[in-house]
């Protein structure tokens, strides 16, 4: 409570100087905390370039990764990859991981948690349009994308080595079917599944040799056709490729082989016993 007090000479000046000088440093508040604006903090269904922003539930993010088996012999790639914590993730793991955002905020974001959590020296992140991405030595690709952004992708992703694993938070290519499907619960409540793709060799065509020729057709992992050998005809049945890795059935015999680019080196399990084959891709 203030009271009335008597004039003292200087008094006036002296308690000017008390109040005012307060008030200047109130005034230069703003101005400092306007050069240092609040951290950015990415709001979920906020718009992207291709689609909205929605992170990865936390345990199926650890579930696609363990579906993909990933260890620290891998390369694993994101795309989209948001504010970096699958690439963080895999990078815990010791693999060497890399995220591929268009939203430079996001970027620098991801940076900043990857050296947070210690594994600036293995997470990386390359600001850009995902469908400008190469990653031609992924082993890896963990993503969470619309099927209309994997459709538009999977020129490249099929042009992976045989065998590159593609592991999917819930939506997927259509027309291919997964090698594996997991669902997570818990608190999960929506975009729960984990989908697990394994890339194929491409064998569609003519393939000749040592008395034999297969006539395949393919879509994804699945192959159907024809072997003929010594003379006759028959036809494939429960035929699909996981990675280079073909096994087939044809008139009653198991057939097994390895894709190496435009060879192909089988077994036939024939009643007196296996027998080695080799084929080469007809290029005519």
């Amino acid at each position: 409570m203030f009271t009335r007090a008597r004039s003292v000479p200087g008094l006036g000046a002296a308690l000017a100087l008390c109040f005012v000088a307060p008030t200047l440093s109130a005034r230069q508040q703003p101005s400092q905390s306007a050069q240092q604006p609040p951290p950015y903090e990415p709001k979920v269904g906020m718009p992207g370039k291709d689609a909205v922003w929605v992170p990865t539930h936390p345990a199926v993010l650890e579930k696609m990764l363990d579906v993909a088996k990933v260890t620290a012999n891998d390369v694993v790639v994101d795309l989209g990859s948001g504010d970096g914590r699958t690439v963080i993730a895999a990078a815990k793991r010791g693999a060497k991981a890399i995220g591929f955002e268009y939203n430079a905020e996001l970027v620098e974001l991801s940076r900043k948690l990857a050296k947070e959590a210690g594994v600036a020296d293995k997470a990386s992140f390359v600001q850009g349009d995902m469908y400008q991405a190469e990653f031609p030595d992924a082993t890896v690709l963990a993503l969470f994308l619309l099927p209309t952004n994997l459709e538009k992708l999977q020129d490249k992703i099929l042009a992976l080595k045989p065998g590159t694993r593609l592991v999917l938070n819930t939506f997927r290519i259509s027309g291919w079917e997964p090698d594996e499907r997991v669902y997570v619960g818990g608190d999960c409540a929506s975009w729960c599944d984990v989908l697990l793709h394994i890339v194929p060799a491409k064998v569609a065509g003519t393939w000749r040799g040592e008395g034999i020729q297969l006539d395949l057709s393919q879509a994804y992992q699945k192959v159907l056709g024809t072997v003929t050998a010594s003379g006759a005809t028959t036809t494939i049945e429960s035929g699909g490729l996981r990675g280079d890795q073909l096994t087939f059935s044809a008139g009653g015999t198991s057939y097994t082989a390895r894709v190496d680019g435009d060879r192909m080196i089988g077994t036939t399990a024939a009643p007196t016993g296996p027998k080695s084959w080799t084929v080469a891709r007809d290029r005519k």
